[in-house]
């Protein structure tokens, strides 16, 4: 049962000769001695009076109409309904209610009682008294409807890009509630309107929100506040719903890729709504027979490099397409055996006897890239000292060469000058030999 909330109404009832007699009072006659003349007329056994009481109750609840009567002498009480259908003559039923029950009729007080009570019931409800003259006070029931906990509509799909328009809606209250939406704490002002239906009103909030892709999944409220709610409220919970389109991201492997290794790539796919479908293919092939497609997962066991390329996967939903590519580099499978010397005085570091011209060192953290794989290099880098040498003998030869190319030559030039000196001693002595024309032949070679 609901708590009733009474007020009391101006009442005094009056026999009908005391009305006649406030009536024929001369109009000279002050308001306070008017007052004083019925006051002392009542005060006599044969002024009986009725009092009743303004009711306010919750709608569903229970409802207490009461009569209070003055000097009652034992005459005709009627309670009648606002339409002025009798509900009970003195303690008798007159209409076909069952919500209506008298609970009290005695000398002083007559209390009825009314069940389930709605807005309908709402107006004045009449005790009367019947004496010389028929006198009656109204009790006035009041129905007050709390809002149930309000709803949220949406007029469109919230796109990200867009707006959203969000209505906060109580359908019934009485008096009129209030609605405001609430965000982080904080009021969201919004249009508000109220239609009136029947003795109920009908209120609404009306908001209008940007929206983004990260405002997916926000939390809002609207909270209705009413009187007949004693400061407490009714709130619901609301999360934006935005839709927007696909990102799609290849997880790759860790390390480097060679012929016998298995292969898993995972593909991260977001959007609202998330894709159902995935699509996994290759660039300009089909996809190896031996791949497996578990949903977002995409497998391959015992790698070749048959197996190298560009791996796509793909997912689009209603507001559009996305895709991520990997590219796969598988290596060949050479098994080296490497020794790391524990000094620098120690011997080189030996390679496996079938390869000794491939020698791997041990290796470093993997690239950071695992879809690239990158050759590794030999810790010696004997091409390096080969051609080194190779150069220093080359180097060699060519000196070798040239000395002796040269020595030849200055050999050749010494004989030559011989040859000419005897040439010259020759003539020297010819022309001894002929006197006079020594000296002439001798100018002549010095010529």
């Amino acid at each position: 049962m609901l708590t009733h909330i009474h007020t009391a109404s101006q009442y005094t009832m009056r026999p009908v000769w005391s009305s006649v007699l406030c009536r024929l009072l001369p109009a000279p006659f002050s308001l306070a001695l008017r007052s004083l003349v019925l006051v002392l007329l009542c005060i006599t056994p044969r002024c009986q009076a009725v009092q009743a009481e303004n009711v306010t109750v919750l709608e569903g609840g229970t409802a207490e109409i009461s009569c209070r009567l003055q000097n009652y002498d034992g005459s005709i009480v009627v309670i009648q309904n606002p339409r002025r259908q009798t509900l009970f003559f003195n303690g008798t039923r007159a209409l076909k209610d069952d919500r209506f029950q008298m609970v009290l009729f005695s000398t002083r007080l007559v209390r009825i009682t009314l069940t389930n009570v709605s807005v309908l019931d709402e107006g004045g409800y009449f005790c009367q008294l019947y004496t010389d003259a028929t006198h009656h006070q109204v009790a006035t029931l009041s129905v007050s409807v709390p809002p149930e906990t309000p709803t949220v509509e949406v007029k469109q799909e919230a796109v990200e890009g867009g707006e959203v328009e969000l209505t906060c809606m109580s359908p019934r209250s009485k008096p009129a509630a209030t609605l405001r939406w609430i965000r982080n704490g904080r009021e969201i002002a919004g249009v508000e309107s109220q239609q009136v239906n029947a003795k109920t009103f009908s209120v609404s909030n009306t908001i209008r929100l940007p929206v983004e892709r990260k405002d997916n999944g926000a939390a809002l409220s609207c909270e209705a506040f009413h009187p007949a709610l004693g400061g407490q409220k009714r709130i619901r919970h609301y999360r934006l719903d935005v839709n927007f389109a696909p990102t799609v991201r290849i997880v790759p492997p860790s390390g480097i890729l060679r012929e016998g290794d298995s292969l898993s790539l995972t593909c991260s796919v977001s959007g609202n709504p998330l894709p159902r479908n995935i699509q996994w293919s290759k660039i300009n092939e089909s996809l190896p027979e031996r791949a497996e497609i578990s949903g977002p997962t995409f497998q391959i066991s015992r790698l070749s490099q048959s197996h190298n390329g560009t791996y796509l996967c793909q997912a689009q939903n209603n507001y559009g397409r996305a895709a991520d590519h990997y590219t796969l580099l598988v290596y060949d499978n050479v098994s080296v055996t490497t020794t790391v010397p524990p000094t620098p005085t120690t011997q080189p570091i030996t390679s496996h006897p079938a390869t000794p011209t491939l020698l791997t060192p041990i290796f470093a953290p993997d690239p950071p890239d695992p879809g690239a794989v990158v050759e590794t290099h030999s810790a010696v880098p004997y091409a390096v000292i080969g051609g080194v040498l190779a150069l220093l003998v080359f180097t060699v030869i060519c000196v070798l060469i040239v000395t002796i190319w040269c020595s030849v030559r200055q050999k050749g030039s010494y004989l030559t000058h011989e040859a000419s000196g005897l040439d010259e001693h020759g003539e020297v002595q010819e022309a001894f030999l002929n006197g006079n024309d020594a000296s002439q032949g001798k100018k002549e070679y010095l010529l």
